[in-house]
């Protein structure tokens, strides 16, 4: 099973890894309290995910790309360690890399993250703060005790198309539980437990999402249809 960038191209998705598509259940406004699956697709081993956000048939490529889309990847190469800013708690310590924001804002519910962290000594604000860590999708947030080891429970290998329909835009394509991304020029980029990838086809860290997709309003227009 992986993941390959095609040069200003899809993704090509080999090892016929499940794919589902998830929405946002409401915690309060815009803010959301868990992700629901609410489609499976039908698959072969290998299909080619959209990655410029032009095509007519999303979240699959119908070769739109092929009217000038650059896809060049700008994602740093390094680990995801080496660019994090540490918040320190008394029981655990959170790590955020800010620029694999997603703004999928689960971290926002109740005092948000950065406040709950203080307090990791309440049984019941450590359970809400695991739980918003959980589903950020993008791996921007992670866990850590204070013997350097990640709290993180390893997710099914399985990619789901996100829908933000709390905002009304379509979101990025969540790859889970450490399926290897190979990059158009031949590297692997770190694998991990919790990445996303972009959609919309604008972000700034290709191929990873940066939440542009809410700025832009981008939509899979047949699937808010059927919303309707």
């Amino acid at each position: 099973m992986k993941i390959k960038v095609l040069p200003n191209g899809p993704y090509l998705v080999e090892g016929g890894i499940p794919l589902f598509r998830e929405i946002m259940v409401k915690y309060k406004m815009i803010i959301p309290d868990r992700w629901e699956k609410v489609e499976k697709f039908d698959v072969k081993e290998n299909y080619a995910l959209c990655r410029c956000g032009l095509s007519k048939n999303k979240p699959f490529c119908d070769g739109s790309h092929k009217n000038g889309f650059n896809g060049e990847e700008t994602a740093e190469k390094d680990i995801f360690i080496n660019h994090v800013k540490i918040y320190e708690g008394k029981t655990l310590d959170l790590l955020d890399s800010k620029p694999l924001c997603a703004s999928a804002r689960f971290c926002l519910k109740g005092k948000g993250v950065w406040d709950l962290i203080k307090e990791t000594e309440d049984e019941e604000k450590l359970k809400l703060l695991m739980e918003e860590v959980a589903n950020c999708p993008s791996g921007r947030l992670v866990l850590r005790d204070k013997k350097g080891s990640i709290l993180e429970k390893p997710l099914e290998k399985e990619i789901s198309i996100l829908e933000d329909n709390l905002k009304g835009v379509s979101s990025a394509i969540w790859v889970k539980g450490g399926i290897p991304i190979e990059s158009s020029k031949g590297f692997v980029y770190e694998v991990r437990n919790r990445v996303t990838l972009c959609r919309c086809g604008k972000s700034s860290n290709k191929p990873f999402c940066d939440g542009t997709h809410v700025k832009i309003g981008f939509k899979d227009e047949k699937f808010y249809k059927e919303e309707k």
